[in-house]
């Protein structure tokens, strides 16, 4: 019995990172606590935890930084512990500080990163040309790195990570003391890597930035995981979406409590906002309602769904907010 070519599914491809059973303890304290989690190729993982959670210390141990107490890890399908040096050959790492020299300028930065990888010379200034252009550096290329912003800066370190194109890109915290414009523009760069197949796992302790990058993202609190799934599955796990309905007119706050309350969740009034908000199934409960306003002639200045945030998943899961962890392990 013959097959036909075309309905035989693809293999799926194997994991760009893998984290298996990762364990790390300094004397009596661990610093991470059987950590496993797996990253499909060409896709970001969000490793989301306050400070001391243990994200660095686990992006350590799968970079060959660290050597884990037990369990192992693998980049690009090489084991951290069994080929550390193809490991080192196949992934970039940024730190949490700026790794670039100071008093050399940003492209002799890249030559002399460049060199230490064994680029020749005429394909690194190539290469040095491409990434000063992609990072929006080529002006600043022959300024001395100590006149950069710390997004220039950055955005150089992240460059030089990448000089010899690896496939796996380690983040742990990029965009810590960025303002708000670099963050954004360090965001747009990632995006940008992604989209030409570069695998990334980012750590974070920002929640927007896990929900702006993140395909999936891993929770993890005093060295455990403690949840993993995508930005909306763990939104849903911290409840159910909220339709709020701001009426234009006070006197149409009664009536429209009466409609609302017919998808049957309780509603609840905010007189002096005009605003009414009850728990929702989705769009189709919103759709519905906003039909029913409509149709009863009541005014509305405004009418949307409110998710939980990744704040408030963090919140429902550990009982405190990011910021408010104490330091645990690195």
């Amino acid at each position: 019995m013959s097959v036909r070519a075309d309905t035989v599914e693809p293999m799926p491809s194997p994991p760009a990172i893998e984290a298996i059973e990762l364990v790390k303890r300094y004397g009596q304290e661990t610093a991470v606590d059987g950590v496993s989690f797996t990253v499909p190729p060409g896709t970001v993982l969000g490793l989301l935890g306050p400070n001391g959670a243990g994200k660095t210390t686990t992006v350590r141990m799968m970079t060959t930084l660290t050597e884990p107490t037990s369990g192992t890890a693998r980049v690009a399908g090489y084991d951290v512990l069994t080929d550390p040096d193809q490991v080192r050959r196949h992934m970039g790492l940024t730190g949490q500080v700026a790794t670039v020299d100071e008093l050399l300028t940003g492209r002799e930065n890249i030559r002399m990163i460049g060199g230490l990888y064994g680029i020749r010379r005429n394909h690194l200034n190539r290469i040095g040309d491409q990434l000063l252009q992609q990072f929006s550096l080529t002006d600043a290329g022959d300024r001395v790195v100590k006149s950069y912003s710390g997004g220039m800066r950055r955005r150089l370190d992240l460059a030089v990570s990448l000089l010899a194109s690896p496939p796996v890109l380690f983040l742990d915290e990029p965009t810590t003391g960025l303002d708000p414009r670099s963050r954004s523009e360090l965001w747009d760069v990632l995006r940008g890597l992604v989209a030409q197949g570069t695998t990334l796992l980012l750590t974070t302790q920002y929640l927007e930035e896990a929900d702006q990058l993140a395909d999936n993202i891993v929770v993890i609190d005093r060295g455990r995981i403690i949840a993993q799934g995508s930005p909306l599955e763990l939104k849903q796990q911290a409840g159910r979406a909220s339709l709020v309905v701001t009426v234009a007119d006070v006197a149409d706050l009664e009536p429209a409590h009466a409609l609302l309350a017919r998808t049957g969740a309780e509603v609840f009034t905010d007189t002096a906002a005009r605003r009414l908000t009850a728990s929702a199934d989705g769009l189709d409960d919103m759709i519905s309602v906003a039909g029913w306003l409509r149709d009863s002639g009541i005014g509305v200045d405004d009418i949307g769904l409110s998710r939980p945030s990744l704040d408030d998943v963090f919140l429902t899961l550990t009982g405190h907010r990011t910021e408010d962890s104490e330091e645990v392990g690195a």
